[in-house]
């Protein structure tokens, strides 16, 4: 009577409940329930035609469309894994890509044909190459061979524990590691979302994070579990999310923080319109209590942080809402929301630990390492033992996330260890220092990285993009941590900038804020 845990069973669910439901909205394209998975059936017929079944890899590049968005329920019904890779890659990033994955199908934007093909001659392993919108010479038009073909093909049932997605790392400091993603990690991480953060049938979600960054963190599957709509947003900008939460009604949304500060800072004039209420989750990056307190005192938007990884399929803190929180001030509030918070009831294990893998006291000030296991925990890195086994080991995925544990079992992310930064042999936390940048009205984004210095060996260096219209000298924005930090840790210089450099995620590329610089001397 068991049957495996894959988010296959929220497609079968959906059919059979929401089939008229709006399922999916792309600018003028609106489909119900049945409509999309007609679709998806007619592509699932197609890549069985041309031999694609279990265990083989269709890759896709393409931003937040109804044909991405169909990868995922057409591929692996197939028992196929889907591949969902950056769109905003260069021609080098995606030769290495497509080779380490070894796809027997490729499917791409129109955006991205030009770029990809000149590799055609050096990829090998694909046999059908295929544009997802408009067309060209060599590639496959999708919607046609979808309007010939057939909705019948031969459903396969993949196992829980069978690879679902390869998702690539970032690849901020080395090659793009493959996370595999299995059906059970995937179903797992959809249901605790779902206990934590109920979606109702109805629910109106926006797509302004992108699909491929870890399945949309399962909200490719989640939306369609609660029978909400997917409102699809292939380019982000504060302008075009007022419209489509104003036009389409939209309920929710995912963003990395960065992303956050954009909206919250698009055009006034637009922004007195949009409608109150929105629950927002963001995750990716520790988000400043200043931003939550801006997204949800100007715009009033409920935030909830969320904290995971890749290899964690991805959530396994949540800042859960506690009755002991209502009392507290917007400030205090917004300080605790900022906070990564407790293990979600599905993810698992998470500990804070020492070198020798001893759990650091709840003081709030020890750091130590997240350490995780559980159901969530990626299968490993694809072509990658060495990789897999430097992350996995003792019988726990290390993060690399350097946390303290609150005395409430809170726990709050100070650094990557990688960019935790000692001067003079203090630990200095660039988050904190973020923060505090934040919460100076002129300040609209920060990031801070250590430079090398004769004297201390490291030290903190700023680079503040100011909010429109704002003026402020850099002398302030020192002076500002200065009556707030401790003097070690105020920032030896701060950089105002025009924008800082972004993954497609939102994330701050932090190695380019660090490359190109001198070693700060001694004054």
């Amino acid at each position: 009577m068991r049957t495996a845990l894959t988010p296959l069973e929220f497609a079968r669910r959906a059919r059979r409940l929401y089939p008229e439901r709006e399922a999916l909205v792309d600018g003028s394209l609106r489909l119900t329930y049945r409509q999309f998975f007609d679709r998806c059936d007619r592509w699932s017929a197609v890549l069985q035609r041309w031999g694609v079944g279990a265990g083989d890899r269709v890759l896709v590049i393409a931003p937040n469309t109804h044909a991405l968005l169909e990868q995922f329920y057409a591929v692996p019904q197939l028992g196929a894994i889907i591949v969902p890779v950056n769109y905003r890659l260069g021609s080098e990033e995606f030769r290495y890509l497509i080779q380490h994955a070894a796809p027997t199908v490729v499917a791409a934007h129109a955006d991205y044909l030009t770029l990809l093909d000149p590799l055609r001659p050096q990829l090998p392993s694909v046999r059908h190459f295929v544009a997802l919108e408009g067309g060209a010479p060599g590639w496959a038009d999708y919607e046609g061979l979808l309007a010939a073909a057939p909705t019948a093909f031969e459903p396969a049932e993949p196992g829980e524990d069978e690879v679902l997605s390869i998702n690539y790392t970032s690849g901020t400091t080395s090659r793009p590691k493959g996370v595999m993603i299995t059906h059970r990690n995937a179903w797992v991480n959809c249901v605790g979302t779902l206990a934590h953060f109920p979606l109702q049938v109805g629910e109106r979600y926006l797509w302004t994070l992108p699909m491929f960054h870890a399945n949309g963190w399962g909200f490719v599957w989640t939306v369609t579990a609660a029978g909400g709509t997917h409102l699809c947003l292939s380019k982000v900008d504060a302008a075009g999310v007022y419209a489509q939460v104003i036009r389409e009604r939209a309920t929710m949304l995912c963003a990395a923080p960065t992303v956050l500060i954009g909206i919250a800072n698009g055009p006034a004039s637009e922004r007195g319109q949009v409608p109150r209420g929105m629950r927002v989750l963001t995750a990716g990056a520790p988000p400043a209590a200043a931003t939550i307190a801006r997204i949800e005192g100007e715009l009033g938007w409920e935030v909830t942080h969320i904290y995971g990884l890749t290899e964690t399929a991805p959530f396994i803190l949540v800042c859960e809402r506690r009755p002991e929180h209502a009392p507290l001030g917007p400030r205090e509030r917004a300080t605790v929301k900022a906070r990564q918070g407790v293990e979600l009831i599905t993810s698992g294990e998470l500990r804070v630990v020492d070198a020798d893998m001893h759990e650091v006291p709840a003081d709030g000030q020890t750091l130590g390492e997240i350490v995780v296991r559980g159901n969530v925990v990626m299968l490993g890195y694809y072509r990658d033992p060495q990789a897999t086994a430097a992350a996995l080991h003792h019988g726990w995925f290390h993060t690399g996330d350097a946390a303290v544990v609150h005395a409430d079992g809170y726990v709050e992310i100070r650094d990557r260890f990688k960019d935790v930064i000692i001067s003079g042999g203090e630990n200095i936390s660039s988050i904190e220092l973020e923060g505090v940048l934040l919460s100076h009205p002129s300040v609209q984004e920060a990031a801070v990285v250590g430079m090398p210095h004769e004297k201390w060996g490291e030290t903190p260096v700023a680079h503040v993009v100011l909010r429109p219209g704002a003026s402020c000298a850099a002398e302030e924005l020192r002076a500002h941590c200065r009556a707030r930090l401790a003097h070690f840790k105020v920032p030896s210089a701060v950089h105002l900038v025009a924008e800082l450099p972004k993954t497609a995620t939102g994330k701050i590329q932090k190695f380019i804020l660090r490359g190109g610089r001198a070693a700060i001397s001694t004054q």
